[in-house]
């Protein structure tokens, strides 16, 4: 595969995989906690900064792949969640990326064989891949990019 694909677990700590062009993958987690003395719009706002800067160090990105999130445990992250995706929706439009949600559950089968494992075994499955991710939300990106490379890229 010749494209650079960035997958993405959306949420205040984002986790992040990205093929490069030479096959490479890199990978980590971003934190985009509201600071103590800005508005509630500041993080989404240094979400798409973040977004601009991972585009020119890879030197452009062809697709986005981000977890489908359909259910939250609290409001609070729903409505982030909510404004990341808004943000990162608005964003590849404006690019012209194409992007793409895969649900939870087929992310989770796919590296695990279960739909429902959970992140212990999806960090423990993820390692087996041979990669090292500092948490879940890396874990769910790597699995979401791994997901993606077999499955050829946006649809």
């Amino acid at each position: 595969m010749t494209t650079t694909l960035l997958a993405l677990d959306l949420g205040t700590n984002t986790g992040w995989a990205l093929h490069h062009l030479n096959g490479t993958i890199t990978s980590g987690t971003e934190q985009f906690k509201p600071q103590r003395f800005e508005g509630g719009g500041m993080r989404y706002l240094r979400f798409k900064r973040w977004l601009t800067e991972m585009k020119q160090c890879a030197d452009g990105i062809d697709s986005v792949f981000l977890e489908e999130v359909r259910r939250h445990v609290g409001m609070d992250a729903a409505h982030a969640y909510g404004g990341f995706l808004a943000t990162l929706t608005a964003w590849c439009e404006h690019h012209n990326i194409p992007y793409q949600g895969v649900p939870v559950g087929t992310i989770k089968k796919h590296v695990t064989g279960k739909g429902n494992a959970s992140k212990e075994q999806m960090i423990a499955s993820v390692q087996l891949l041979g990669y090292a991710p500092v948490d879940d939300n890396e874990a769910d990106a790597l699995a979401l990019l791994h997901w993606a490379l077999q499955h050829g890229g946006a649809r």
